[in-house]
Order: C-alpha cells, then sequence, then structure tokens
C-alpha cells in the first residue's frame, strides 16, 4: 500500500511536447531548465506562461528580473534559471515554457502545470441485506461527489470476504477510487495526483449489530428464564421443609 505523506510535485507522462507536473494548491511551485543554458550579452533566457505573459528572465552577470504580474511571488535561481512560484492558485494551472531568446530562440523547458485541491474524505456505507445466526451479507458503496463504487461481502462469524469482484477501482482523468477487504475491514481510498485520503470500517462489526445482538437477547432471555425457574424451586422447596416441620 502506498501511503502519501505530503506530495508537493508529481511528474507524469509527456503529452503534445509539454511535461505535465502536477503541484497541490497553496504550495511553491518548482520547474527546471531540461538543457544547459549558456547566456552572453546579447541572450537572455525567459520563463513564459500560456507563451505570452513573461513571468521572469535571467541576465548575464546581473540579477534576475521578475516582471510586474508576478512580483514578490516569483523567484529565478542556480545556473541554469530554474523558476520557483510560490504559493500557486488555480490561475496558475497553464503551459509554462523556458525559452533562451538570442539571435535564435530556443525552448529549454515545456510543463503543463495542473494545480489539484486535496481530495476530500469518500464517503463510506455498509448495508446489510440479509442475515442469520451465523452469518451476513453486506454491500458497501464507496463514493464522492464525482463518482461511486460498491460491492458485496459476506462475514461468517470472523471472516469476511468478497461476494463479487475482488478488486475494485474507479478513475477519473486525475483522480482515482478503490475499495479492499483486508482482514474484517473495509478501506476505501480517494486519491488524485497530489493528495490522498482513506476511509475505513469494520465489517464485522456490522454483522454484530444486525445478527448478534438478537442471538444474545436471546441467549439473556433463556438465561434469564431459567433462573427464575431455579429460584423458584429452591423457594417451593424451603416452604414445603417448612410445612413438614410444622405437621
Amino acid at each position: 500500500m502506498i501511503f502519501f505523506v505530503i506530495l508537493v510535485l508529481l511528474s507524469c507522462t509527456e503529452a503534445e511536447g509539454l511535461q505535465h507536473v502536477f503541484v497541490l494548491h497553496g504550495k511553491d511551485l518548482h520547474l527546471d531548465t531540461e538543457k544547459l543554458v549558456k547566456l552572453d550579452k546579447k541572450t537572455d533566457l525567459f520563463w513564459k506562461s500560456n507563451s505570452s505573459n513573461n513571468i521572469a528572465k535571467c541576465v548575464l552577470n546581473r540579477d534576475p528580473v521578475v516582471f510586474i504580474e508576478y512580483a514578490g511571488r516569483a523567484e529565478l535561481f542556480g545556473p541554469n534559471c530554474s523558476l520557483k512560484l510560490k504559493k500557486v492558485q488555480h490561475s496558475d494551472s497553464g503551459d509554462y515554457k523556458a525559452v533562451v531568446v538570442g539571435g535564435r530562440d530556443q525552448t529549454v523547458a515545456g510543463y503543463k502545470v495542473i494545480v489539484q485541491d486535496p481530495v476530500t474524505p469518500a464517503k463510506l456505507t455498509v448495508e446489510s441485506v440479509s442475515k442469520s445466526s451465523d452469518s451476513c451479507n453486506l454491500t458497501v458503496t464507496c463514493s464522492t461527489v464525482d463518482f461511486n463504487i460498491s460491492s458485496s461481502f459476506r462475514c461468517d462469524g470472523k471472516i469476511c470476504s468478497h461476494a463479487g469482484e475482488k478488486e475494485l477501482k474507479a478513475t477519473t482523468k486525475f483522480s482515482s477510487l478503490s475499495v479492499y477487504l483486508q482482514q474484517d475491514t473495509i478501506f476505501c481510498n480517494h486519491s488524485n495526483q497530489v493528495s490522498w485520503n482513506q476511509t475505513m470500517k469494520v465489517l464485522k462489526s456490522y454483522c454484530e449489530t444486525e445478527t448478534g445482538i438478537s442471538i444474545c437477547v436471546v441467549k439473556t432471555v433463556v438465561f434469564s428464564v431459567g433462573l427464575i425457574i431455579m429460584v423458584i424451586a429452591v423457594i417451593s422447596v424451603h416452604i414445603m421443609e417448612k410445612i413438614k416441620k410444622r405437621k
């Protein structure tokens, strides 16, 4: 099982010549140039957003220049003029390129940046379908605002197992939902490229709630009735002995 600790960036497959980079909303974005950058008096490097918006530029032997729209948010650092964009917002999603501008323009980096929110906990519901004194059948549904998946399970005593498909997973473009059983506990995982959340419930407890209580009640009633009969018998014998002594 893969547990997400704190994920800020995750690179994925390339598409349309741009490498996908996912960043968590509110975190910093770091982009590096993919080629060695050599600047001279007539050559500068520009970081651009969506082709036309200039973010910042590197100039030979001078401090980097950050343009007004990104003042206080963007930084260039390192020998290859890597870009840092602070506390990204959803409006920062888009195409980013590093272009060396001189006698001939050359693109030295290209990314498609996608800003994502943390995933919400999935709703996990368990419903009893049928029950008996020693087992129960359950339907489990894992759902989010966008999609849901369901599966059937059977619990016999302390052992629970799949009654339907063993591997359940649903995906949208950049997020996924999965359900799996571990011993008597059902887990529902909701994740996207930058965050992960898990909801869990113990299936056995639902069987105990549905079937165990009725068994417990029956046992309690039987025990109580037996105890009452025994007490009545003891009292009756005691009374009979007193009557005999009086006679």
